[in-house]
């Protein structure tokens, strides 16, 4: 596997390590199934499986191997970071990608004590999320023995990203988690104007957020002909094979 970006020299040794396996945590159902679907559209990140508890994660992690959890913070029967340090404590080592709506910088800092090795806020896009898990990758990569303070700042640097990726201009994460959620539970197909009701927006807003969807390959459209005029577009949800 090779991952997508810039080439070179670090690219090839990323794509010479078996897949990244990640384990899922977050209470959301839909939102699970969304993230499991951004990672697994990451050259090199393999979906080992979902849980929608810190209990349910603590028994997948018994049955399988994983490498990366990617750890919503605000689980039913816990606190993500209170998940975290009992994973410490039982002597496991893996890495975590943190999740959070949150902005406080208390709680950054205790999952950077914790080993936290990146943080996503919501709502987050599938570019932002790929940046996080290629810088990841690269750091993965880079693993062993430095022959310097260089090749150490080098490293710890493919784990910082800049800024995140920001969303069309014009448009917010609210109202496209709107239109996402109204598209994933509607039955079948919806049109702009049924997504538009459903969300609360007009209609011309709707048919933006849903093509930005298509874009991003978590939607399809197709065109259907009534008796006269134009087609009109209906969206479905992506729905990848598990």
């Amino acid at each position: 596997m090779t991952l997508t970006g810039p080439g070179g020299e670090r690219a090839t040794r990323v794509a010479l390590d078996p897949a990244i396996r990640v384990l899922v945590v977050e209470d959301d159902p839909l939102a699970a199934d969304a993230h499991r679907q951004y990672v697994e559209r990451v050259p090199g990140f393999t979906v080992r499986g979902a849980a929608h508890s810190a209990a349910a994660a603590r028994r997948a992690l018994q049955r399988v191997r994983v490498d990366l959890l990617l750890l919503d913070l605000y689980l039913p029967d816990g606190h993500g970071l209170r998940l975290v340090r009992s994973l410490r404590a039982a002597g496991h080592s893996i890495d975590v990608i943190a999740v959070t709506s949150a902005r406080d910088l208390a709680v950054v800092r205790e999952g950077v004590s914790l080993g936290v090795v990146q943080y996503v806020l919501k709502p987050f896009t599938f570019a932002t999320l790929r940046d996080r898990l290629v810088r990841y990758a690269e750091f993965r990569a880079s693993a062993g023995e430095a022959s310097g303070q260089e090749e150490v700042d080098r490293a710890l640097a493919a784990l910082r990203a800049p800024r995140p990726a920001a969303l069309p201009k014009g448009m917010s994460g609210p109202t496209l988690e709107a239109v996402t959620r109204a598209l994933r539970e509607r039955e079948g197909t919806a049109t702009a104007a049924e997504a538009a009701a459903i969300a609360g927006i007009s209609r011309i807003t709707a048919r933006r957020y849903l093509e930005h969807l298509v874009a991003s390959g978590l939607a399809e459209r197709a065109p259907r002909y009534g008796q006269v005029g134009r087609p009109e577009l209906h969206y479905r949800w992506r729905v990848r094979p598990s």
